[in-house]
C-alpha cells in the first residue's frame, strides 16, 4: 500500500508540474502579444507618445488578439508539446496558427465596428508575435537539452563518461546523436563522425563534427581516447561494410552496430537496438535476393515435410517455409528436444497454420511409411544427416546406417507416395571426399540422381558449404572456448573452408528447388574461402581482446578425415548458370538405379558383418561404392 501511494503521490506531482507549465507558457504567450502590439505601434509612429484614442484603439485589439491567438494556439494543441523535443515541424505548426490568428484579427477589424490598431500595426504585430513566441520556446530547448551549451558546468561528473566515435552520418545517425543528448548525457561523450562522403567532412550533425573518413577512424580513436565505435550505417555494400568494420576492429575499440533505422525506432531503448559485431559482418556477403513468386507457387497451401526438422539447416528451413503459407508442415526428427523447440516457436508465430512434429528415425522405414501414408507431402526436404567428421570416422557404421540408408529409405517413400519433389541437403565435403561422412553423403546423392531415372518424382540435391552457427560448426567451439581464456584450437594455420549463413543457404535452398526438374546437384556460390585461423583472429578481436597474447591459438593437427581445401565440384561435372546468380547446376550424372541397389545390398551386408572397429573393411566397401571416395587425399 505504501508503495502505490508514493506512486500516486508522484503521479499528481507530474500532473501538477505539466498544468503549471501550461500556464506558465499561456501566459508568457499573453504578455508577448501584449508587448509586441505596443512595439509594433511605436515602430509604425516612431514615438512612443500615444493619445488616449491610439491607446483605447491598442487595448481593443489586444483583449481580441488574445482570444485569438491563444484559442488557435490551444485548438493546434501546441501547449500540449513537451518543449525539449519540439523540432522544425512543430515550429512550422506555431507560424500556422499564429497566420491564421493575424488573418481573423484583419477581418473582424474590416468587418466589425470595434475601433482597433491599423493593419500595418496588426502585421508588424503578427511578425513580432510569431518570432518571439517561437524564439524563446527555441531557447528553452538549448537550455533543456544542452545545459546552455556547457553540460559540463551543469553536470561536472564526467569521469564516468564513454567517448564514442559514430561511423556514418545520415539519418540514422542524428536520431542517435538525439537519443545520446537527451537520455544518456551522463554515459557518452560523442567525440565526432566519420563518413566516406568528402562532402561532409569538416561540417556538422546536431553539434558534432564529422571529422574524417573511415581511413581516419585509427588516428581519430588514438587521438580522442575512443573507447567504443557505434557503426549506423545500414544502406552500404556488404563489402565496404565487412572493410570498415575491420578498421575499427583493428583500433582495439568496442564496435556495436545498428542493424537499420526501422530497428531503432522500433526499439525505445537505444542502446537495446545496437548489437555487437559478429563474425557474419566481416564475411561480406551481399543479400540474397530471391524469386518469391516462384517457390510460392510450390510450397503454398501444400503439405510440405521435411527431415531433420530440428536441427539447425532443417528448423530453418521450415521458418522460411511455413512463410509462404503451406498447408500443413510435417517435421520428423528423431531428437525431441529441438523438434519441440521449433514446434512452439513456429505455432507461436504462425498460428494459422497446421504444423506437426513427429518424433522418428529415418532409419526406421515402417515408420516412414506411415507418416507418407497419413500426409502425402507434396515437397519433401531431406535434411537429416550425421554431419560431424571426427565423430563419423570413429563410427563409421552409424554415418553409412543414418546418411546412406537413412536416404534410401526417405527416397522410396517419396517416390512411393507420390511426392512432386524431393530435395536433398548435401555438402561440399560430397566432392571428392576424404572421409566417411563426405563418402556417404556423395553416396546419398548417387542415390537421388540416379532415382530420377526410374520415378515420376523429381529429385534434386543442394550442395553447399559450411553454415556459420550450425550445430557442430566452427564458430560456438571457438567462442566457448574464448570464454573460458583460450587457447582457440585450429587444426592447421592454412586450413580454409567456405562458409555461409544458415538463413542465407536456406533461402538458396528453396530458390534451387523451384529451378529443379530433376537429376540436378544445385552448387550455391559460397563466395570466396576463409581461413579458419583468420577467423580464430577475429573472434578473439571481437570479444575485445588480442591473439595470442591475451588468447592463445594453438594448432592441433589436422583431424581424421579431414582435408585443407574444400571442394564444390566434383572433376568430371560440368557448371552450368541457373537465372540466379547464386546457383549453378551440376548436370544429371550416368547412374543406374539396378546398379546402385546392387551396391547397397554390398554395403548392407558389411553392416551386418562388420563392427565400427573394423574401419577399414568399411573403407574399402565405400571406396568401392564412391569411387571418387579417397582418404589419403586430405591435403
Amino acid at each position: 500500500m505504501k508503495i502505490h501511494r508514493l506512486l500516486w503521490l508522484e503521479g499528481e506531482k507530474v500532473k501538477a508540474l505539466k498544468k503549471h507549465r501550461n500556464i506558465i507558457l499561456r501566459i508568457i504567450d499573453i504578455i508577448v502579444i501584449i508587448v509586441s502590439y505596443y512595439i509594433a505601434e511605436v515602430l509604425i509612429n516612431n514615438s512612443f507618445m500615444m493619445t488616449d484614442e491610439l491607446n483605447h484603439n491598442i487595448i481593443n485589439t489586444i483583449i481580441l488578439a488574445i482570444i485569438i491567438y491563444s484559442g488557435l494556439l490551444h485548438i493546434f494543441k501546441t501547449y500540449e508539446n513537451i518543449t525539449r523535443y519540439e523540432n522544425g515541424n512543430d515550429y512550422l505548426v506555431y507560424v500556422l496558427a499564429c497566420l491564421i490568428a493575424y488573418t481573423v484579427v484583419t477581418i473582424l477589424k474590416i468587418a466589425s465596428n470595434i475601433p482597433m490598431v491599423n493593419p500595418r500595426t496588426n502585421m508588424v504585430a503578427a511578425l513580432i508575435i510569431v518570432t518571439t513566441v517561437i524564439g524563446y520556446r527555441v531557447v528553452l530547448r538549448l537550455i533543456l537539452t544542452e545545459g546552455y551549451k556547457n553540460p559540463e558546468k551543469i553536470n561536472p561528473e564526467n569521469d564516468g563518461k564513454k567517448n564514442v566515435l559514430i561511423v556514418g552520418a545520415g539519418d540514422a545517425t542524428r536520431i542517435v546523436l538525439g537519443t545520446l543528448k537527451t537520455n544518456m548525457k551522463g554515459l557518452y561523450n560523442v567525440v565526432g563522425l566519420v563518413d566516406d562522403n568528402i562532402n561532409k567532412v569538416n561540417y556538422m550533425i546536431s553539434g558534432k563534427k564529422i571529422l574524417g573518413t573511415r581511413y581516419d577512424i585509427p588516428r581519430i580513436c588514438k587521438e580522442k581516447q575512443v573507447e567504443a565505435i557505434l557503426f549506423t550505417i545500414s544502406n552500404i555494400q556488404s563489402q565496404d561494410r565487412r572493410d570498415i568494420l575491420k578498421i575499427c576492429q583493428e583500433t582495439g575499440c568496442k564496435v556495436r552496430i545498428l542493424p537499420g533505422t526501422a530497428d531503432l525506432i522500433k526499439n525505445k531503448n537505444l542502446m537495446d537496438s545496437f548489437r555487437d559485431v559478429e563474425i557474419e559482418d566481416l564475411l561480406g556477403r551481399d543479400p540474397i535476393h530471391l524469386d518469391n513468386k516462384n517457390i510460392g507457387e510450390l510450397i503454398k497451401n501444400k503439405v510440405i515435410l521435411v527431415t531433420g526438422g530440428g536441427g539447425s539447416i532443417g528448423s530453418e528451413l521450415c521458418r522460411q517455409i511455413v512463410k509462404y503459407h503451406p498447408q500443413k508442415l510435417v517435421m520428423v526428427d528423431i531428437y525431441e528436444n529441438t523438434l519441440y523447440d521449433i514446434e512452439q516457436e513456429l505455432k507461436a508465430n504462425y498460428p494459422k497454420i497446421e504444423i506437426d512434429a513427429i518424433v522418428a528415425s529415418v532409419r526406421d522405414k515402417k515408420r516412414l511409411d506411415e507418416i507418407f501414408e497419413t500426409y502425402q507431402p507434396y515437397l519433401v526436404f531431406h535434411a537429416a544427416a550425421h554431419k560431424h567428421v571426427p565423430l563419423m570416422e570413429t563410427s563409421p557404421l552409424e554415418a553409412i546406417k543414418n546418411n546412406v540408408f537413412g536416404t534410401y529409405n526417405v527416397v522410396n517413400c517419396a517416390d512411393e507416395f507420390n511426392a512432386k519433389r524431393f530435395i536433398l541437403i548435401s555438402t561440399d565435403k560430397a566432392v571428392n571426399p576424404t572421409n566417411i561422412m563426405g563418402a556417404t553423403k556423395r553416396l546419398c546423392e548417387m542415390i537421388v540422381q540416379a532415382k530420377n531415372k526410374v520415378s515420376k518424382t523429381e529429385y534434386v540435391a543442394v550442395r553447399f558449404g559450411n553454415v556459420l552457427g550450425s550445430n557442430g560448426s566452427v564458430i560456438p567451439l571457438f567462442k566457448k572456448q574464448i570464454a573460458k581464456g583460450g587457447p582457440v584450437t585450429v587444426t592447421h594455420k592454412d586450413i580454409t573452408r567456405f562458409f555461409m549463413t544458415i538463413p542465407e543457404a536456406v533461402s538458396l535452398v528453396l530458390q534451387a528447388m523451384s529451378y529443379a526438374k530433376g537429376g540436378e546437384i544445385f552448387v550455391l556460390d559460397m563466395g570466396e574461402p576463409v581461413k579458419i585461423y583468420d577467423m580464430a583472429e577475429n573472434l578473439i578481436k571481437l570479444s575485445g581482446l588480442e591473439p595470442n597474447v591475451d588468447i592463445q591459438i594453438k594448432i592441433t593437427g589436422l583431424r581424421p578425415g579431414e582435408k585443407l581445401y574444400e571442394e564444390l565440384l566434383m572433376d568430371e561435372e560440368n557448371l552450368k548458370e541457373t537465372k540466379h546468380e547464386k546457383i549453378y547446376i551440376a548436370p544429371p550424372s550416368d547412374l543406374d538405379m539396378k546398379n546402385i541397389e546392387k551396391k547397397l545390398k554390398e554395403l548392407n551386408k558389411t553392416l551386418q558383418n562388420c563392427n565400427n572397429e573394423q574401419k577399414d573393411e568399411i573403407k574399402k566397401v565405400i571406396k568401392e561404392v564412391v569411387p571418387t571416395y579417397n582418404e589419403e587425399k586430405q591435403q
